[in-house]
């Protein structure tokens, strides 16, 4: 069965050779509908290694991404990330937790996961808590601002 473009905007992730390390990881973290959806590999005309692993489509909560093993030339930085919104502590707490593991820990709820994505973990509630009058959106952008991991009730109390 082969797979067909079924959203029109995918985002394709650049790696030096570990697509689909990286792909299996995001899959085990995110679980229940999420899962590697095709693989596929160099040809002779193309660059990469003959046979080795090209591309993985992965699917990670309903969202299309494409890991590339594209070499050494790119390499991720802070200029885009990605969020996941968390409906509570205990999510906000595993994906702290799991994206985070070999990587390292940024301000504000991102981090750097061990290929050096970086991802924002945040409360799905946040913008609503900054939506709100001007005195409290001020005391709840204080408070993101000194954290590392995002303490929800610390943003609700702010």
């Amino acid at each position: 069965m082969s797979a067909q473009i079924t959203q029109k905007i995918t985002t394709f992730l650049w790696f030096d050779g570990q697509a689909e390390e990286a792909a299996d990881h995001y899959v085990s973290i995110f679980g229940g509908d999420s899962h590697v959806v095709a693989v596929t590999h160099y040809a002779a005309s193309a660059p990469g290694e003959t046979g080795s692993v090209m591309t993985v489509e992965f699917e990670l909560a309903g969202q299309r991404f494409t890991a590339l093993n594209g070499g050494p030339q790119f390499t991720f930085s802070e200029a885009i990330s990605l969020s996941v919104g968390c409906s509570d502590q205990e999510e906000i707490d595993r994906f702290w937790t799991r994206l985070g593991e070999g990587g390292e820990e940024g301000p504000c709820g991102w981090l750097k996961d061990k290929y050096g994505l970086s991802w924002q973990v945040v409360p799905a509630e946040l913008p609503e808590l900054l939506g709100q009058d001007a005195e409290k959106s001020e005391r709840v952008m204080a408070a993101v601002m000194g954290m590392k991991k995002l303490d929800l009730q610390a943003l609700r109390d702010a």
